[in-house]
């Protein structure tokens, strides 16, 4: 428990355990909603938060938090216009949040490349007591949201059409659910990193649901998935001195690949069930009284 002893340890601890909270809770939706990678275009555009905060001189974590929710916010209204041109339009924020990043670090008296190195692949020896209060309210925000309103998003997500007939303001849900999806990667940058928060946000989801069928058994799971492995990868990194979004997300990986591994056979099994229990029903309509099936000649 020595890790304990090191105050920045104890912040990182708890901005993982945040995280392994947060990101799954938004990447089940984006899953629902085959949206897995727009947790990485919101990282790009991020990118330029965390720049503006190094050249004005104010926490970056809040800045990110402002330029990644207008990001998402510009990305959802090119998915309702932009038919046409949407994909290219998408590609120019990606990228041009990406290059305003490294433009703004630069003209930055106090920032360089380095800084923005921290942000891409996470660090945690850089998880101030500000970061942690940020994280924490910032997380807050998004457990609200995903939970307290997990019925009507659920709707959105699974069926617009549907949701809109049922009279739910879907336009404005799936603005707040991409403003969430905003917060959450500015909560998971400064352990996982902008590159690979996407990764957290999907890979939990996608082995929960390798074992679970119900939306809340998934999201349950999904959370304990992503709590197990930031958790654990966070002082595997301090034990190893390796990159901690690396190991966490490499952890992921593994938790998917063996739940896969261990769900394959119950599912051909389930199946296997089915399918016989199906042929007995069949098989038992199609028989009459006395042993005759309903096809043969019945003669008085």
């Amino acid at each position: 428990m020595e890790i304990l002893n090191y105050a920045f340890m104890q912040r990182a601890l708890i901005a993982a355990l945040l995280i392994g909270i947060t990101a799954p809770a938004v990447g089940i939706y984006l899953v629902q909603r085959r949206q897995a990678i727009m947790g990485d275009g919101i990282g790009h555009v991020a990118l330029t938060g965390v720049a503006l905060g190094f050249l004005t001189g104010a926490n970056p974590v809040w800045t990110a938090v402002l330029v990644s929710s207008l990001g998402a916010i510009v990305m959802e209204l090119i998915r309702w216009y932009g038919k046409t041109r949407g994909d290219l339009a998408l590609a120019m924020l990606f990228y041009g949040g990406m290059a305003g990043g490294v433009l703004l670090i630069n003209l930055s008296p106090t920032g360089s490349n380095a800084n923005l190195t921290t942000y891409l692949f996470g660090s945690i020896t850089t998880v101030s007591e500000q970061d942690v209060t940020a994280i924490s309210l910032l997380a807050g925000f998004v457990v609200l949201v995903t939970l307290g309103l997990r019925r009507q998003l659920f709707a959105v997500c699974q069926d617009e059409e549907f949701a809109r007939v049922t009279g739910l303001p879907v336009r404005l849900l799936n603005l707040l659910l991409a403003v969430t999806a905003a917060v959450t990667v500015t909560v998971a940058m400064r352990v996982v990193g902008l590159l690979l928060v996407s990764a957290l946000m999907v890979i939990p989801v996608a082995a929960a649901q390798q074992a679970t069928r119900g939306f809340a058994m998934t999201l349950a799971l999904a959370i304990g998935i992503g709590v197990t492995v930031t958790l654990s990868g966070t002082v595997f990194s301090y034990y190893q001195d390796v990159p901690p979004g690396a190991t966490i997300v490499l952890l992921a990986i593994g938790v998917f690949a063996v739940i896969t591994a261990l769900a394959a056979p119950l599912a051909r099994k389930r199946a296997r069930r089915g399918t016989e229990a199906e042929s007995s029903c069949t098989l038992e309509s199609n028989t009459v009284p006395g042993g005759r099936s309903a096809g043969d000649d019945v003669r008085v």
